[in-house]
């Protein structure tokens, strides 16, 4: 027997209650914050870090920060570029 349009609800509710709650938090006072996926403010504070790594390392000439600054650049920019797939959009090539 299907589920009441209210349960369904409530339970969405709930749900999104456990997942993200501050997001949940905005949209009860009616001031709606984006939600936990789109926030991308650590990446973009670990690519000027990896930068500042880097630019260290070549004005010092020390190798070991050139490949930390390079390494964390990396990891940083993929973080802040999101899995395509994921958004719902699809790789050059395919349609």
């Amino acid at each position: 027997m299907p589920q009441s349009e209210h349960e369904r609800l409530v339970d969405l509710a709930a749900r999104l209650e456990r997942e993200d709650p501050g997001f949940a938090r905005a949209m009860r006072a009616g001031r709606p914050a984006r939600p936990r996926e789109y926030r991308r403010t650590g990446p973009w504070w670990g690519l000027a870090l990896g930068m500042v790594l880097l630019g260290t390392g070549i004005a010092l000439a020390q190798g070991l920060l050139i490949a930390a600054g390079l390494v964390l650049v990396g990891m940083a920019a993929q973080l802040v570029d999101p899995d395509p797939a994921r958004r719902g959009r699809q790789g050059p090539g395919r349609r």
